[in-house]
């Protein structure tokens, strides 16, 4: 008996599903997704550099945020500072470098409608992955395009997939891994559609960089990092309020501080734990001094310690 077209579509969504629920754990090699000592603290902590507000020069500022707490500083690229200078002043302080962010990925976009645009979004791609390399960490943060009026979706997909897949050979060369992560760019909206959109790259240097207080405007972390499993390589970590966000305003809901929002850590924390998640955590909040940066290791100690401890 022949299948209606609906009935089609559900058992096509079910076997995608099957198959991104399926995927091994070991299609990533451990250095992009967990600590590689393999030994130690299950969380590694580090900070946005713009977040660090005290400081005259780059050791400074990697050392207030050792003496914070954190055991490495992610660095964005293409930057103004001479890449030497940031390995002399990473070696001083004795700190990590765990990856880089891209600077350019909002800028110009990958799905930009000017080719132009789109060449020099993997240029600022390629300096990235060049410095992380340099830098000794181990991904790049990628935004991988932006749905918006006149940038359609189908587009936003193709073009993007195209034109990081032009840079995936030398992240491979490089031992580098491109992690893409969720923001509010209108785009890969389900777990499934971003898992499906990492597998069909075909190579371990694609992942995910998954930011826990972006999902929760919309969703539960808990049942992204499920489904991404082993694809997420690093994580974000900020918080939202949907209260807040309900009376005062969009924005508003990242007014709270870490463990005082609606994430439901316990839960985030049980979810890693199922997909033997072990590696860094980087903060996305705002920053200061040095009293401030403190305040923040404690509240991410607090949010990642194990049920009963914090």
């Amino acid at each position: 008996m022949a299948l209606d077209r609906r009935t089609f579509l559900l058992s096509a969504a079910a076997t995608t599903a099957a198959g991104v629920l399926a995927r091994k754990a070991a299609a990533q090699p451990e250095t992009f997704r967990a600590n590689p000592a393999g030994a130690g603290p299950k969380i590694l902590k580090s900070l946005k550099f713009g977040m660090i507000g005290e400081g005259e020069t780059l050791a400074d500022k990697f050392r207030i945020a050792k003496n914070a707490g954190f055991d490495g500083v992610e660095m964005d690229s293409p930057n103004s500072f001479d890449a030497d200078e940031v390995v002399a002043a990473r070696d001083e302080v004795g700190i990590q470098i765990p990856g880089v962010v891209d600077s350019a990925h909002w800028s110009k976009p990958f799905n930009h409608p000017d080719e132009s645009i789109r060449a020099q979004g993997r240029d600022a791609l390629e300096t990235a992955l060049r410095d992380c390399k340099r830098f000794g960490g181990s991904t790049v943060l990628v935004v991988p395009a932006v749905v918006r009026k006149g940038m359609s979706y189908a587009d936003a997909y193709r073009l993007s997939q195209k034109e990081i897949g032009r840079l995936v050979p030398l992240a491979e060369e490089l031992g580098i891994a491109i992690a893409f992560e969720n923001v509010w760019n209108n785009f890969l909206l389900s777990p499934l559609e971003a898992a499906r959109y990492v597998d069909e790259f075909q190579s371990p240097n694609i992942g995910w960089y998954f930011d826990v207080g972006n999902i929760v405007n919309y969703a539960w972390p808990e049942q992204w990092i499920d489904v991404l499993g082993d694809r997420i390589m690093k994580i974000d970590v900020k918080e939202f309020s949907r209260s807040k966000r309900d009376n005062e305003g969009l924005w508003k809901g990242f007014g709270v501080k870490i463990g005082e929002g609606d994430c439901d850590w316990p839960a985030v924390n049980a979810a890693l734990d199922r997909i033997d998640y072990r590696g860094w955590a980087s903060a996305e909040v705002g920053g200061g001094d040095s009293e401030r940066l403190i305040e923040i290791t404690k509240r991410m100690d607090t949010v990642f310690a194990p049920e009963g401890e914090g």
